[in-house]
């Protein structure tokens, strides 16, 4: 029994979609491993906040003297 044009076209479909997931994952695998940002750095000693904190944090042990 031979098998009917629309039935092969749809198979063959399915066949070139597959393979052409295969090879974009398998190119995503190949590409270099980029890592992923780290945190930002810390701005507590250019906005002053630092130094306002230490400040603040002298006033309470002189105060508690």
């Amino acid at each position: 029994m031979p098998i009917k044009p629309q039935i092969l076209a749809a198979i063959s479909g399915a066949i070139g979609a597959y393979l052409a997931d295969e090879e974009a994952l398998l190119a995503q695998q190949a590409a270099p491993y980029t890592p992923p940002p780290g945190p930002p750095p810390s701005l507590w000693g250019v906005a002053g906040r630092q130094w306002t904190m230490q400040l603040r944090l002298l006033a309470q042990r002189r105060s508690l003297r």
